[in-house]
């Protein structure tokens, strides 16, 4: 091979492996960034829960009509651990197998029950279309439903 064929073919062999490596990069700063914008969506969401669960007056704009205040800054506070704990599986921070776990000790909550009781449905109608959050509402259900016993819990 002469040295000409040689330095050529070296320099596409590093042009290619830079072209790889930059669009491996690319990948993970686009994974990185949709993590950084469900961080600050969950932040939102989190910061609006810790209000609402928190100032009655705040919260009375937005109680169902079947609930009084109380009942529903209570269910509030409930899902601001059921949304800590999504975000945390969404980020991969629950290891491999440990939700089911998560979500029972959740639900050896009467009030965490309750919000599952009154609004899982809802959080599966969400989830709907979005693979990991269909598992995580499925586990929540699950771990609500058993420690029920065998009444029936929305997803």
């Amino acid at each position: 091979m002469k040295l000409t064929t040689a330095v050529l073919a070296a320099g596409a062999a590093v042009s290619l492996a830079t072209v790889v490596v930059g669009a491996a990069r690319l990948r993970q700063d686009a994974r990185h960034q949709a993590e950084r914008n469900e961080a600050t969506v969950a932040r939102n969401q989190l910061d609006w829960l810790t209000q609402m669960s928190a100032n009655p007056d705040l919260a009375k704009l937005w109680t169902p009509e079947d609930l009084d205040v109380e009942e529903y800054m209570q269910l509030l506070k409930a899902n601001q651990l059921i949304c800590m704990l999504s975000l945390s599986d969404r980020l991969g921070f629950v290891r491999d197998g440990r939700l089911p776990f998560y979500a029972s000790k959740l639900m050896e909550s009467d009030v965490c029950r309750r919000y599952w009781a009154r609004f899982g449905g809802l959080r599966a109608q969400e989830a709907e279309g979005d693979e990991r959050a269909e598992h995580f509402t499925k586990v929540l259900g699950k771990a609500a439903k058993d420690h029920l016993g065998a009444q029936p819990v929305a997803a």
